[in-house]
């Protein structure tokens, strides 16, 4: 009866934990997808700086991350396109990136489009999960989706 009742409470408490992160955080408690969060965008300078936190929940560990993405103005229109990279990922890591854009205002960018995955390499080769995984969020006042 005793291995019961604490069978029962760890299955309760594993349900609650995962509840608070599903409520604390929806992509974090979704497995097999790759989290990427545009956290904060500060005007650094003449430039702005993204602080972006990403999250693998593949299940794959990555050695190598990395995406294209367009850059839009205030009027929707492209101003450029560069290659973020994140580096390596492992499984269930998260990690925060920061990337200095010069010359261009935080205000200037409306949205940020992920165009294209550059990278996304375990130990095993590509994989393509990295895109068609993707979950994408903002907390800034920059778009950022797909």
């Amino acid at each position: 009866m005793r291995q019961l009742t604490k069978t029962i409470f760890n299955a309760t408490a594993t349900a609650a934990t995962a509840a608070i992160l599903a409520v604390a955080n929806p992509a974090l408690a979704q497995s097999g997808n790759f989290a990427l969060e545009l956290n904060t965008a500060t005007d650094i300078g003449d430039g702005c700086q993204l602080t972006y936190v990403a999250t693998n929940n593949t299940g794959i560990a990555l050695v190598e991350t990395a995406y294209q993405v367009a850059l839009f103005d205030e009027n929707s229109l492209v101003t450029g396109t560069l290659v973020l990279e994140f580096g390596a990922l492992p499984v269930g890591k998260t990690k925060v990136v920061q990337f200095n854009l010069a010359g261009k205002k935080c205000a200037s960018i409306s949205r940020i489009l992920i165009n294209d995955v550059s990278a996304c390499k375990s130990s095993d080769g590509d994989h393509d999960f990295c895109m068609s995984g993707l979950i994408t969020n903002s907390r800034s006042d920059i778009q950022l989706g797909v």
